[in-house]
């Protein structure tokens, strides 16, 4: 009984966190503006919030993996993705070079203190959100394993339909 209970407890979280708006957490750009996380959007198109830190391989593997397809994604689907560093410190003015250097097309924004990491109740990177036209969190995803990113493909194609 107690198994069922925490299974539903979990499953409880999963749907609240997968149906609420993005927290509003105050972050800056890779180009110093400031911007709130409650008001990404898309222009009533998906989005994808990748978290990701210049030292965690998987989230590296992921985001260059979606850099190959980026173009494709954007031309048949209008997604956009926002890349999110929790970097701290003094890794964090790595990212900008290093984003530079990988051609990344991404919107890229810093979290060096885990405001947003926080606000989101995220234990583990790399963190992938895919969030709706209307700005509702529709799923995360955590850990990265070659060709995940495919399967994060299809479920923004289902929300284009």
């Amino acid at each position: 009984m107690r198994k069922l209970t925490l299974a539903l407890a979990l499953f409880m979280v999963g749907i609240a966190v997968c149906s609420a708006q993005l927290p509003s957490v105050k972050l800056r750009n890779i180009e110093g503006k400031t911007v709130d996380t409650g008001e990404l959007n898309n222009d009533g198109k998906p989005f994808v919030i990748s978290f990701f830190a210049s030292w965690c391989k998987p989230c590296l593997r992921e985001l260059k993996a979606i850099h190959e397809v980026y173009p494709d994604w954007q031309d048949e689907t209008g997604v956009k993705v926002v890349a999110v560093s929790i970097d701290e410190g003094q890794n964090s003015s790595k990212v900008k070079p290093m984003v530079d250097a990988e051609g990344w097309e991404y919107e890229v924004l810093l979290d060096p203190n885990s405001d947003f990491k926080r606000a989101l109740n995220i234990q583990m990177i790399p963190a992938v959100f895919l969030i709706d036209g209307n700005g509702k969190i529709v799923s995360k995803h955590t850990s990265y394993k070659d060709g995940d990113e495919l399967n994060l493909y299809e479920e923004i194609k289902a929300l284009v339909k």
